[in-house]
C-alpha cells in the first residue's frame, strides 16, 4: 500500500525554540536543534508552533529564528513557519515576514480563544492565503484551541489556490478520508495515531517525539509504505513507552521535548517561557527511563 505524495517530506518534527537562562532566544541553541533534527530522520521541520512556544514570542524573535534554522538546514530540509494566531492581522504580518525569509510553507492553526466559528476561521484562513505565495497548511487541533475546523470550512477553505494540507489532531484519523476526497494532504499531529492516520490515507507526520526518535518515527512510516504493516508496528510498539512520557505529562510538547534534548545532548538546559515551567527532576527520570527503554539513550 503505497502512501499518498508528501509535499513536504514524510517526517516533520513541530521542533522546539531554545531559551536562555535570563529569557533570550538561544540561536545557537535554535540552530543545533534544527541540525540535530535533519541529521536524524526529519524531512522537514516546523518552527514557531505550538511546540515552539510561539505564544511567547515576538515578531522580530520569529525572523531571527527562522532565518537561524534555514542556515541550519539548507536545502536539506523543508522549513515551515508557523503563523497562526488568534489576530488575522497579526497572522498577516507574520506570514509576509515568513515569505521574505524563504520559508518552503506557512502553518495556520485555528484562532483559539476568541473562538470565531466556522465563517471566521474562513475569514482568518483566507486572508493569510491570500497575502502571500506560499503554501498554507491548515492546523485543527481542538484541544487547544477550542473548535475544531468545521466540514463547511474545510471545503471552502480547500478552493483557496494555495491550501493544500492540514496538520490533523483531533483524534480522529478517519477525518483524513473525508479530507483526502476534498484534495488535502493529511499529517498526523498525534504521535500516538501515527498508524491510524497511515492507515486512513495520511501522507507523514508532523511529530513531537521526533525530536528523540525521529529515525524511527521515518523507518515506521517507510515500513508502512514498504507493504509491511507488521513491521511498522512492531517498531512503533518499541516506541511507545517514549510517546507516553513525552505526551503524558499536562504541559507537554515545549517541555518534554526539551527534557529529551537536554537528556541527548543536544541542549544544555530546558529552559521554556512562563507559563510553562520546566519538567522536575522527576519528570526527568521518567523521561530518561522511556528514551532507555525505546533504545534512543
Amino acid at each position: 500500500m503505497s502512501l499518498p505524495a508528501a509535499p513536504f517530506g514524510r517526517m516533520l518534527t513541530a521542533m522546539v525554540t531554545p531559551f536562555t537562562a535570563d529569557g533570550r532566544v538561544d540561536l545557537e541553541g535554535v540552530a543545533r536543534v534544527a541540525a540535530h533534527l535533519v541529521e536524524h530522520g526529519n524531512d522537514g521541520v516546523v518552527v514557531s508552533g505550538t511546540t515552539g512556544e510561539s505564544p511567547t514570542t515576538t515578531v522580530p524573535e520569529d525572523a531571527e529564528i527562522l532565518r537561524a534554522v534555514k542556515d541550519a538546514v539548507g536545502d536539506r530540509a523543508t522549513v515551515i513557519a508557523g503563523v497562526g494566531t488568534n489576530a488575522t492581522a497579526h497572522s498577516v504580518e507574520l506570514a509576509l515576514q515568513a515569505e521574505k525569509v524563504g520559508v518552503d510553507a506557512v502553518l495556520v492553526v485555528t484562532p483559539y480563544y476568541n473562538k470565531p466559528g466556522p465563517a471566521g476561521s474562513l475569514h482568518h484562513f483566507t486572508e493569510v492565503a491570500r497575502a502571500t505565495d506560499l503554501p498554507v497548511m491548515l492546523y485543527d487541533v481542538p484541544g487547544r484551541t477550542g473548535q475544531a475546523i468545521a466540514p463547511e470550512t474545510y471545503e471552502a477553505a480547500a478552493r483557496l489556490d494555495t491550501v493544500s494540507s492540514v496538520k490533523h489532531a483531533t483524534g480522529n484519523p478517519l477525518d483524513t478520508i473525508a479530507l483526502r476526497e476534498l484534495g488535502y494532504d493529511v499529517y498526523s499531529g498525534d504521535d500516538a495515531l501515527l498508524l491510524g492516520y497511515l492507515a486512513h490515507g495520511g501522507c507523514g507526520i508532523i511529530s513531537v517525539v521526533g525530536h528523540a526518535a525521529g529515525v524511527q518515527l521515518r523507518e515506521v512510516i517507510e515500513r508502512f509504505d514498504a507493504d509491511d504493516p507488521a513491521g511498522a508496528l512492531a517498531t512503533f510498539t518499541r516506541l511507545v513507552p517514549l510517546i507516553d512520557a513525552v505526551m503524558g505529562v499536562p504541559n507537554y510538547g515545549a517541555t518534554t521535548a526539551k527534557g529529551a534534548l537536554e537528556l541527548l545532548g543536544v541542549l544544555e538546559d530546558r529552559h521554556v517561557r512562563g507559563p510553562l515551567v520546566p519538567l522536575d527532576e522527576d519528570e526527568m527520570a521518567r523521561l530518561r527511563a522511556a528514551l532507555e527503554e525505546a533504545g534512543v539513550l
